[in-house]
């Protein structure tokens, strides 16, 4: 799809800090809590692992989180048919008692949540190879 033709899907992005000593702890939390936002309907989930990120001279990938030394970026995203699953995905998400980080039986987040920058875009253009 292509110039003026806008998708159909919503897409909500993630951008935080994460311990560079914990990439498989943070590996191991995407993979278990992604399959959570997949069985409410997302239909595609992006991980991505700070490899080629610049640090900028007013503003980056790193200040938006206040992310340390020891840290590395991630940026994932969740894409989604449509807000309307999407919505419906999130409302689920918050009362499904596997994301409450209180509940000693989830594994403990491996990044700061408070420094996550978050946000759900519906998107303009979408171009495929």
């Amino acid at each position: 799809m292509g110039g003026t033709d806008a998708p159909s899907s919503y897409v909500d992005g993630f951008i935080l800090a994460a311990p560079t000593a914990k990439k498989t702890a943070f590996t191991d939390y995407a993979n278990t809590f992604d399959t959570i936002f997949m069985g409410f309907g997302a239909t595609r989930i992006i991980e991505g692992w700070g490899d080629d990120v610049p640090r900028g001279t007013q503003t980056d990938f790193f200040r938006a989180v206040q992310a340390k030394d020891d840290e590395t970026v991630a940026f994932s995203w969740v894409e989604w048919p449509d807000k309307a699953t999407r919505d419906a995905g999130m409302q689920k998400m918050m009362e499904d008692p596997r994301m409450d980080p209180s509940n000693p039986d989830n594994p403990p987040m491996p990044f700061d949540g408070q420094r996550m920058v978050y946000g759900g875009f519906s998107p303009v253009v979408e171009l495929r190879g």
